[in-house]
């Protein structure tokens, strides 16, 4: 995609979704549930019924987790985990190109034991997020 691409549903759909499920599908089978942000390609009417259709399983967008890292792995494992890999590199990169190929390379060489204990603790984190009424719980976790 080219940067700052402004990625409108119909493409979404017609072009990035299906691929992207066909990697999943290829990578667990039919045994997984998909979510997405609440960028307007993702949240779209479009997006959504596609995603009913050709889904095993999905978060509809009026069932995400409103704004909560803690609940997101990207945000409370992997954005950690690759900023300090990036913070251990030397030299660092000087241009956008030299930045995408290290962030590339540090996305391919994230353990994947540690994406699935990620994976493993989600129903933990949800716990914790009700019983503290959808409040901060990162602290309440071990």
């Amino acid at each position: 995609m080219p940067e700052k691409a402004k990625i409108k549903a119909d493409y979404y759909v017609s072009n990035l979704l299906p691929e992207l499920l066909e990697d999943c599908f290829e990578q667990v089978g039919n045994v997984f549930i998909f979510q997405q942000d609440g960028a307007p390609a993702h949240t779209a009417k479009h997006t959504q019924d596609f995603l009913l259709i050709n889904c095993p399983d999905f978060i509809d967008k009026d069932e995400w987790p409103p704004n909560s890292p803690d609940l997101n792995p990207l945000d409370y494992h992997v954005w950690g985990e690759m900023m300090t890999r990036y913070s251990s590199l030397s030299p660092k990169p000087t241009d956008v190109n030299q930045l995408k190929d290290a962030l590339q390379i540090i996305w391919n060489e994230l353990p994947q034991a540690s994406i699935n204990k990620a994976i493993r603790t989600f129903r933990q984190r949800l716990q914790s997020c009700i019983r503290v009424e959808g409040r901060h719980f990162e602290q309440l976790l071990s």
